[in-house]
Formats: C-alpha cells, structure tokens, sequence
C-alpha cells in the first residue's frame, strides 16, 4: 500500500514538473526570457493570483495565455 502511494506521488510529481516546463517555455518564447526568469513570473504570477503553481503552469501550458494576460 505505501509502496502504491508512493509511486503514485512520484507520478504526480514527474507530471508537474513536466506540465511546469512546458508552461516555462510558452513563457520564454513569448517573453524572450531565461528558464529562471520564465519560472519566476510563474511563480509570481501563482502567488499573486493565490492559484497552486500546477494548475497556473497547466492552465498555460493549455490555454498558451501568459500568466496576467
């Protein structure tokens, strides 16, 4: 059973930071920015509109709409 969860959070885990990387790249390319700079106005922007960094990135990663926009 732990092993069960465990696997299941390692998942969940390898999709968000894949589903984030994604986010950051729509990012660069519109922004012309580095990695840390994309990942930081998505950090920004999830904190600033009190959405989990996840769904922010999927929402982008989705929609191609920049966060704030």
């Amino acid at each position: 059973m732990v092993q069960a969860r465990e696997e299941e959070q390692f998942r969940e885990g390898l999709e968000s930071r894949d589903v984030i990387g994604q986010a950051k790249g729509i990012i660069m390319s519109a922004r012309h920015v580095t990695e840390e700079e994309a990942f930081l106005i998505l950090s920004r922007a999830s904190q600033h509109l009190n959405v989990k960094l996840r769904a922010l990135a999927e929402e982008v990663a989705e929609t191609g709409a920049l966060p704030g926009e």
